[in-house]
């Protein structure tokens, strides 16, 4: 019966992180670790509460989304427009694959001095940062995915009249779909993480300013409940991913649970 529920439902993950809190809640009361530097649980979510209904952290978050969004949103329009382009078409994989190779490794927080430079120290840099290291996941996995589209699939539309852009539109990018949103839900824990960065390193909101500023100004549990808040975030921005792709996906799940039966 437990392993039944440990296998078909999330209870024993949630029970792992009341564990640990538990355990940090513990070892801060009883001074196993510096209270000072570690606060009990207890008073990092009394801190959290506090900035939450004084508007205070409300207002961060609405800074960094917006930019999140912005870029992520500019990184998914290029990536999939690009990604297509370079895997249905032969010369275009050519032409490209050795700019795309010694590219996608270089650090996207190395290119912020230079993004500095170039664009200031305003929201476009900011929002180029986090485009640029949303954009390489969605661009290889939309390669990837059209690129292992089958290609009888794409002659025999041909054969029959089809036009070329309705073929990517009705054949390729459903076939490449899954892989595309793949790389989509990799990029959106990019977009939140860059984001921070960027906030931390030139800003002065966001909820990365806010956390550095709460370090810098020595109010460690208000620093503590920035970072609990992007955790809780993050977990709900992925579950409301995964919700949507399975509302738009859900016909090829079906497809592949028929292919396996």
């Amino acid at each position: 019966m437990v392993l039944k529920i440990l296998r078909e439902t999330r209870l024993g993950g949630a029970t792992i992180v009341i564990l640990l809190l538990l355990t940090w809640e513990v070892f801060s009361r009883l001074s196993l670790v510096d209270p000072l530097y570690v606060p009990t649980v207890t008073s990092i979510l009394e801190a959290l509460w506090s900035v939450l209904r004084s508007g205070e952290l409300p207002g961060h978050y609405a800074a960094s989304l917006v930019r999140a969004g912005m870029g992520y949103g500019l990184a998914t329009l290029c990536g999939i427009v690009f990604g297509t382009v370079i895997g249905y078409a032969l010369i275009a994989y050519n032409l490209t694959e050795p700019l795309v190779e010694l590219l996608r490794p270089v650090p996207s927080t190395a290119l912020i001095p230079l993004a500095i430079l170039f664009l200031g120290i305003g929201d476009e840099m900011k929002v180029f940062i986090v485009a640029w290291a949303s954009f390489w996941p969605i661009l290889l996995n939309t390669i990837d995915g059209v690129r292992s589209v089958d290609r009888l699939l794409v002659d025999t539309a041909l054969t029959f009249g089809s036009e070329r852009r309705e073929i990517v539109r009705k054949i390729i990018l459903p076939a490449a779909a899954p892989q595309i949103a793949t790389g989509m839900r990799v990029s959106l824990a990019l977009a939140l993480i860059l984001t921070v960065v960027v906030e931390m390193i030139s800003g002065n909101n966001g909820i990365g300013f806010f956390i550095l500023d709460s370090e810098r100004a020595f109010r460690i549990k208000e620093m503590f409940a920035g970072t609990f808040s992007l955790a809780v975030v993050g977990y709900l921005l992925n579950r409301l991913f995964i919700t949507a792709d399975s509302y738009l996906l859900g016909w090829h799940r079906g497809l592949t649970s028929k292919e396996q039966r």
